[in-house]
């Protein structure tokens, strides 16, 4: 058994490679195996017949080349591919055969002349009808010309052989029974094969509207056939996946899922599923050049197929099903609510912070508030000292502005963010502004000996902007940079010009900020150090309505700052932002982040004194 099965293999092997699908392979083999039995026969009858016989005559030289000739067309086929025109050759060569053989016998029931009427079944297994008719019309007319030229030669038959006469009617009657049985034969195979074809076409169908693709797969994991001309998914075709194309664009880390789940589903009946990343289509970009592989996340369940033991050795082997769905935008899907969850963790994170830091920043001053209130409206408990009471008048005051910052902020933001800040932008001068924005801070700054230097050149173009928004920036920026310099810093305004835009920035010789905080900053409630215990008062909020003010203008923000090393916050902005107007609407700015090291506190220093005649002299002196 083994013998055979290492014989057809052997056979298998010289089948011509235009023979691709399983029908048309087993053809080919049937048609090699039949003709090399044949062949071999003939060449062992031969020296057996010239051992018996003795030298043959002409005509018996003849029938025994003859019988070599299905070796000849054997390999015809193993090398050519051309099975029907090599199956009407041997269908000629096998009518030859008997027309010469029975030209020898002493009448037409000879058995050369039983080689006739299987000539019809012999021309079946070409599946072409034309030829059956043609076999079937030679072996009828080599019967009718044998019988003829026994008339014209006056061969009497033998005693006990049946009459020519009778004998030639039952062949040809044989032969067109073998024949018209041949084409009803072909015609059920054609239906048989129809009805395959309009099942898979129904199948194929069927399985382009789900969406998937099905492959039926060896053991190995090559792939022997596919449902679908393409996958939409990767955006591959049947011929990317063929053999071992499907396994070469499995993604390496998936290739032990992929082989587990053939294997396991080969063993047994359950389904196997995984989860797979193939590699799609290469796509080209403008310059015709490929470009990086794109991964597509594919989901696999696959099967073993039941064949019975004819149908495993037509398909090659054991089989199984795989079913093959895109689930790349599940995959994004499941991303991006994962991506929402962590968001909305964050948010309620923050939010939580936020709470707990302007319930800290409201507390204080409210505490402060309603404690001198109570004391001034007591008559035991207010001070006859009238500077007593406007020391307590003055508290009173100072927290009530500082609760309408915390809720100005917080209205700015909410309106930033809900696309309702309306900004109204003229043309105005930025060095004085600069000059009263320093100067309202100036105050904070004597009390902590902080230097503001301003370096802005003598001459600078006019700023269409919003006055008003321009001005909160300023400030917002300059009470964060005086907030976090230490005792006998220095805080430097600079304006340059940079193209049709300008670039102003606060740099300070504070306490910085890590660079894992400052992805961060400009975020609404967001404070690098938000214990209760931070040594600084504020809700976070600053930077946020900078940065939404920044962005309504269609500006951009960059900030370097590392900790121990000062910080530096340059905003840009375009000269005349009514180009952008509307384009920019609830939009936040850019923010670019540059850590800074020890090497880089050094570029704190300003350059050069500026000569503005704009800025008052205290301003470049330390304040004492």
């Amino acid at each position: 058994m083994f013998i055979l099965a290492g014989l057809w293999e052997r056979i298998g092997s010289l089948v011509h490679e235009s023979a691709a699908s399983p029908v048309e392979n087993m053809q080919h083999r049937v048609f090699i195996a039949s003709r090399l039995v044949l062949g071999v026969v003939g060449l062992a009858f031969a020296p057996v017949f010239i051992v018996l016989y003795g030298a043959p005559t002409l005509r018996e030289s003849a029938i025994l080349g003859l019988l070599l000739l299905p070796f000849a067309m054997a390999m015809a086929v193993s090398r050519s591919g051309r099975l029907v025109l090599c199956q009407a050759i041997s269908i000629v060569g096998m009518i030859c055969f008997a027309t010469i053989a029975g030209l020898g016998s002493a009448s037409l029931s000879g058995p050369a002349m039983v080689w006739l009427a299987i000539v019809p079944v012999e021309a079946l297994f070409s599946a072409n009808a034309a030829l059956i008719v043609w076999s079937c019309s030679g072996a009828v007319a080599a019967v009718a010309g044998l019988h003829l030229a026994r008339l014209l030669m006056d061969v009497p038959p033998p005693a006990s052989a049946a009459p020519d006469h009778a004998a030639a009617v039952m062949y040809i009657a044989a032969i067109v029974y073998a024949g018209a049985l041949a084409l009803a034969g072909l015609k059920l195979q054609r239906v048989r094969q129809f009805a395959g074809q309009l099942n898979a076409a129904q199948y194929q169908a069927l399985s382009q509207a789900v969406g998937d693709f099905v492959l039926r797969l060896d053991r190995s994991g090559a792939v022997v056939y596919v449902s679908s001309d393409t996958f939409d998914g990767p955006g591959l075709q049947a011929k990317d996946v063929i053999g071992r194309g499907l396994f070469e664009r499995v993604h390496v880390a998936d290739r032990p899922a992929f082989l587990k789940a053939v294997a396991d589903a080969a063993c047994g009946r359950s389904v196997q599923p995984a989860e797979l990343r193939v590699r799609g289509v290469s796509r080209m970009d403008e310059w015709g050049n490929a470009e990086d592989p794109v991964f597509q996340w594919v989901e696999m369940r696959v099967r073993r197929l039941d064949l019975t033991l004819a149908e495993s050795a037509l398909h090659g082997g054991e089989s199984v099903v795989a079913v093959l769905r895109d689930i790349s935008q599940v995959k994004q899907h499941a991303v991006e609510l994962e991506q929402a969850r962590e968001g909305a963790e964050r948010a309620n994170y923050w939010k939580d912070r936020f709470l707990a830091n302007i319930s800290h920043e409201l507390r204080t001053p409210l505490n402060a508030i309603i404690g001198f209130s109570e004391i001034l409206g007591s008559e035991d408990l207010s001070p006859k000292e009238a500077a007593k009471r406007r020391e307590y008048a003055n508290i009173i005051h100072s927290s009530g502005e500082h609760l309408l910052a915390v809720v100005n902020s917080i209205l700015d933001i909410s309106k930033i963010q809900a696309g309702s800040f309306d900004i109204l932008p003229e043309p105005f001068e930025l060095a004085p502004l600069l000059d009263q924005c320093s100067k309202m801070v100036m105050l904070k700054a004597q009390q902590a000996n902080i230097a503001i230097v301003h370096d802005i050149p003598a001459r600078i173009d006019d700023l269409v902007a919003d006055k008003r928004a321009i001005k909160q920036v300023l400030i917002n920026l300059l009470s964060n940079a005086v907030k976090f310099t230490p005792q006998d810093g220095t805080v430097t305004v600079a304006v340059r010009p940079q193209g049709n835009g300008l670039a102003i920035s606060v740099a300070d010789t504070g306490i910085g900020i890590l660079a894992k905080d400052l992805a961060r900053l400009g975020d609404p409630f967001f404070q690098a150090r938000d214990s209760y215990d931070r040594p600084y008062e504020g809700t976070g909020l600053g930077l946020s309505v900078v940065r939404g003010l920044v962005g309504l203008h269609g500006g951009e923000m960059t900030i370097e700052s590392g900790l121990g090393e000062g910080t530096r916050v340059t905003v840009k902005l375009p000269l005349d932002c009514r180009h952008d107007m509307g384009t920019h609407s609830g939009r936040l700015a850019a923010i670019h982040t540059v850590p800074r090291g020890p090497a880089a506190a050094k570029a704190l220093a300003p350059a050069s004194v500026p000569n503005s005649s704009s800025m008052p002299i205290e301003m470049v002196k330390k304040i004492a």
